[in-house]
């Protein structure tokens, strides 16, 4: 029953989190303060005892909670079989002082009520009795019979006052019993500690990754995520329970009121962190609906980290240790664990809207002909795009424009502006779409798009950054505000402006080098009749290499952002001083398609080179790939060429933006000797 010891392993530790939660708020030094004894002396002492039990309680309370799971049960056993023997006691002591009240003192066999008594006292020790051996597994019930003395003795009608005597001898029986029993298991915290050590001792690594092999494996162990979402939402309904029905509840409001219970269950370290696994439990359920609702069950695949609910976690458990949360009041917690929980909603928007990005881009791309799939997509976008400015709205009239203000408002503003750049380019792939055939200059225009959207974004980010630096020049200047300043100058000013100019760069430099190629004629692409070897669709203009390479002009770009040599046979771009320029209307011949004279030259070196090719027949095609070194042998393989550049071409995918990207399912490569159409058909099928 794997399942049930996985829920007893996490329901049985929680009164032990419990148990240390309600150490750390217990305020020692005021209790302390108010204790009363006849000397100082005798109050030191009680101090002393007091102090002594809090730091046991704390170690007890670590203890319980590091034990193995057959331990845990064994104590709660024994806990168990404890509270029923002072059960029994208890219920003796009443039965006992019942009868010194009724005053019959004769046999219990004449009188009715006496008899009644008797057998329901008699018979709930029975019971006890025989739970107790159940529990401790043992057939010897007499050891658990202590609290039937008193009994026993009203039976040979004992004068009623020694039967009070007689419940006392029983309770120093029992408790005799329960000293002689922790007497003979006093080395049993030692013996798991010395097993622990030794296991530990036997894994065979530096002492570093011993630790982290430990940190990892009571990680795992103990299911800490969901022991601490367990007992925080113990605490919590424990605390809608205690406070439900009151009148501040009726006056503060069904959202407030749960916004206030919140706030009161992370007011220690134990509660702070399992709302911070609650919160990032909650994450990862709106992202997982995020994706199943575009992408149905298969999308749930996806093991991003990113967008698992660790970032939120982390973030509100960083904010909160940042501003003090567990050092403030009540209604500045609830006050600052509002606006937390808005930086952390924002936050998961963001995750979002960096999900349904790639799908909807990739719907309009792939031409996708399933309107359903496009709705949920733009539906998802909607949302995406109203609901932050809706959020942004209502906080600001809740509170007053301040810095911090600033950042949450623009933290909505942000991921609205990104669905609408998002949205814009989806326009313009179903424009093309629509009209049946590309769009003249469509990879300038989403560039420009991606900039302009880019600009804004860091148009805001200065705007915030500027803000910040006014008020804590003019206002109220303080350290965290400041590093809070320049932490947002940095990762939002600084990185975004060099990356933008990086883009610029690389577009001008790629621009300037296509320029300066030779632009193919229309009898030469007459005579080429291929398809380009980066997208693999025809091609009606193209430039020509330096090595005699026909690509568009805008593919040959693309690969330009990530390095300078040619796709195909990876020479260099640029001119060499060896080699003159060729001249824009002049075209270097191709190596498919070489002069006659250039062909054979010599016979013995074309007899070579067949068998050259006869040799690396049986070895298939040769392709060497830019994470391999090619010798000269792979060189002379004829297909060499092609083979090298496909593959190295299906490791490349430029965006519009220049940025480029692995493809998972490489574009199948297409023979330079096939039919171009039907190459660029497969591909679209592929798409």
């Amino acid at each position: 029953m794997p399942r049930l010891e996985e829920v007893a392993n996490v329901v049985l530790r929680v009164p032990s989190i419990l148990v240390l939660d309600m150490l750390y708020k217990c305020d020692i030094d005021s209790f302390t303060d108010h204790l009363k004894a006849r000397t100082e002396d005798m109050l030191f002492k009680y101090k002393y005892v007091i102090w002594n039990i809090y730091y046991l309680g704390h170690i007890v309370s670590a203890v319980v909670l590091l034990l193995p799971l057959g331990h845990i049960i064994q104590l709660y056993l024994h806990v168990l079989c404890a509270l029923l023997l002072y059960m029994g006691h208890q219920i003796v002591r009443d039965y006992v002082r019942g009868e010194a009240q009724y005053g019959y003192d004769g046999a219990i066999f004449l009188d009715s009520p006496a008899l009644n008594r008797f057998v329901t006292a008699l018979t709930s020790q029975i019971i006890i009795s025989t739970l107790c051996a159940f529990l401790m597994r043992t057939r010897r019930v007499w050891l658990f019979s202590a609290h039937l003395l008193p009994l026993l003795a009203r039976v040979v009608s004992v004068p009623l006052y020694w039967l009070l005597s007689l419940s006392s001898v029983s309770v120093m029986i029992t408790g005799a019993e329960v000293a002689v029993f922790l007497l003979a298991n006093i080395f049993v915290p030692y013996r798991l500690a010395r097993a622990t050590y030794r296991e530990i001792m036997e894994i065979e690594v530096t002492e570093l990754y011993r630790l982290m092999a430990v940190g990892v494996s009571l990680w795992h162990g103990f299911a800490v995520p969901v022991l601490f979402s367990v007992f925080w939402f113990v605490l919590f309904g424990v605390q809608l329970i205690t406070n439900f029905g009151t009148l501040a509840t009726v006056q503060q409001g069904p959202l407030l009121y749960l916004l206030t219970s919140v706030s009161e269950c992370c007011a220690s370290p134990y509660s702070l962190l399992g709302l911070t696994f609650v919160v990032s439990y909650a994450a990862l359920g709106l992202l997982s609906l995020c994706k199943f609702y575009l992408g149905g069950f298969n999308a749930l695949q996806n093991h991003n980290v990113m967008h698992r609910g660790v970032t939120e976690g982390v973030t509100l458990l960083l904010l909160a240790l940042q501003t003090g949360l567990l050092d403030m009041a009540a209604l500045q917690r609830c006050f600052l664990l509002f606006i937390i929980l808005f930086i952390v909603l924002t936050s998961t928007l963001q995750s979002m809207s960096e999900i349904t990005e790639p799908v909807v881009l990739g719907l309009g791309a792939s031409r996708n002909r399933s309107v359903w799939k496009h709705l949920r997509g733009l539906s998802m976008c909607g949302f995406l795009l109203l609901f932050p400015g809706f959020m942004a709205y209502k906080i600001s009239q809740f509170f007053n424009m301040d810095f911090w203000l600033l950042i949450l408002v623009s933290s909505c503003m942000l991921t609205s502006l990104q669905v609408t750049g998002t949205l814009l380019i989806y326009s313009l792939f179903m424009v093309e779409v629509w009209r049946g055939s590309a769009l003249p200059g469509l990879d300038e225009i989403v560039y420009y798009v991606n900039g302009v959207c880019r600009v804004l974004e860091f148009v805001v980010a200065v705007c915030v950054v500027a803000y910040g630096a006014w008020e804590s020049l003019w206002g109220e200047w303080s350290w965290m505000g400041a590093s809070v300043i320049i932490i947002h100058s940095y990762c939002n000013v600084w990185l975004r402006a060099q990356a933008g100019w990086k883009s610029f760069l690389l577009r001008q430099e790629a621009a300037r080098k296509i320029n300066v190629l030779p632009r193919a004629s229309a009898e030469q692409l007459r005579d080429h009749n291929d398809v380009c070897a980066i997208c693999f669709q025809d091609m009606t203009s193209a430039v020509i290499t330096y090595c005699g390479h026909f690509f568009h002009g805008n593919c040959l770009r693309k690969w330009l952002y990530v390095q300078e040599t040619c796709p195909m046979c990876h020479a260099s771009i640029k001119p060499s001083s060896a080699k003159p320029t060729a001249m824009a209307g002049e075209a270097q011949p191709t190596p498919q398609n070489p002069p006659p004279s250039e062909q054979h030259p010599h016979p013995e070196s074309h007899e070579e080179e067949e068998e050259e090719e006869e040799e690396q027949g049986s070895q298939g095609d040769a392709v060497c790939s830019p994470e391999r070194n090619c010798d000269e042998s792979d060189r002379k393989n004829p297909n060499f060429e092609r083979n090298y550049s496909t593959e190295s071409l299906q490791h490349l995918h430029c965006g519009a933006n220049g940025d480029s990207q692995s493809v998972e399912n490489p574009v199948p490569s297409c023979s330079l000797d096939g039919d171009p159409k039907v190459a660029s058909q497969e591909l679209r099928e592929g798409d």
